[in-house]
């Protein structure tokens, strides 16, 4: 028989009345106090009726990003089997994602489920498309920054680091040195539309050795793109543990929509819908399996060729239908 896991969850409402654990988990679990810092609490109304009937409210709360700002709460140690019942009695303005204690000790807490509603200081990284290439007023981040910014111009910031080109290795790579300064709250990862590029046919890059285009297996290609997609998780980890070494949230957004028609060859690669549609499904396997934000750039733009300039990049127009996009996912 599998032993149940104990794990940590940081309370900082409902959850440390004695009343809703005994509903929830038979009686009173072990608990300690803690604080979480960088966060505040704001009302949210509660409409379920069987959160209420356990809770005894109809306004909970729920967490905020506020640099300087700290939330005292208790750390409850549950088994798997009570984790799972604190997952039912949230409610879908929540999710479950790991933060940092101000002891330094890492553990669970229920968050916004819109992951840029909360956020204060937000880091974008990424490539061209997150850069903001082909339109001159930035991009998707752009109108991204401009939106969260006037939410409270003395308090918000918007960092764009993304930059042209860049595979995950790349951001994975680049993005340690540059958060400390920033003092990020959030990192928005663009999931690079380049890490879904094949080797354009007759590039020596095709072939490990001068075999003509074409000539490889089924196998073979599957054997590269599992090997690919290892190192597409490989970087993603990487990252997953920026975010949480600075106690910011990572979300992970893309890929967007490509006409494989009009796409051209860059630099010997290749662009297809059907990779680029393989790495999509990875990520968000990949997300939910690390109890990450995934927000699916995929919609927006299907089929909608006119909005993209090359068949890859968007138009000015093709930025804002990103943006909308994402701004309801995510906010």
């Amino acid at each position: 028989m599998t032993e149940s896991r104990t794990h940590t969850l940081f309370s900082f409402g409902t959850l440390r009345d004695e009343r809703v654990q005994t509903a929830l988990f038979g009686g009173a679990v072990p608990t300690s106090p803690a604080a979480l810092a960088g966060y505040t609490t704001r009302p949210l109304k509660i409409t379920d009726p069987a959160v209420i009937t356990a809770s005894g409210l109809d306004v909970h709360l729920i967490l905020e990003r506020r640099l300087g700002a700290s939330v005292e709460g208790t750390v409850l140690h549950l088994t798997d089997q009570e984790l799972a019942a604190a997952d039912a009695y949230e409610v879908d303005d929540y999710t479950r994602r790991r933060v940092v204690l101000s002891s330094g000790a890492t553990t669970w807490a229920y968050l916004d489920a819109k992951p840029l509603r909360p956020a204060e200081r937000i880091v974008v990284v990424g490539d061209s498309i997150a850069y903001g290439r082909c339109d001159p007023r930035g991009g998707w981040a752009g109108h991204l920054a401009a939106a969260h910014i006037a939410g409270n111009e003395a308090e918000r910031r918007l960092f764009n680091l993304a930059v042209p080109g860049s595979t995950l290795a790349d951001v994975g790579e680049q993005t340690p040195a540059l958060l400390a300064a920033r003092r990020p709250d959030t990192l928005l990862v663009a999931a690079g539309i380049n890490d879904s590029a094949v080797p354009a046919a007759g590039t020596t890059a095709q072939a490990d050795a001068d075999l003509p285009a074409g000539s490889r297996s089924a196998s073979d290609s599957d054997s590269e793109e599992t090997a690919d997609f290892a190192r597409v998780a490989g970087s993603l980890d990487t990252l997953a543990a920026t975010a949480l070494g600075h106690n910011a949230r990572l979300v992970v957004a893309g890929p967007s929509w490509l006409d494989e028609d009009r796409t051209r060859d860059y630099s010997g690669l290749r662009f297809t819908r059907a990779r680029a549609l393989a790495l999509r499904a990875f990520f968000r396997a990949w997300c939910e399996a690390n109890h990450i934000d995934f927000l699916d750039l995929w919609e927006p733009l299907r089929e909608r060729t006119e909005l993209l300039v090359d068949g890859l990049h968007p138009s000015a127009e093709g930025h804002r239908a990103l943006y909308e996009h994402l701004d309801a996912l995510g906010r």
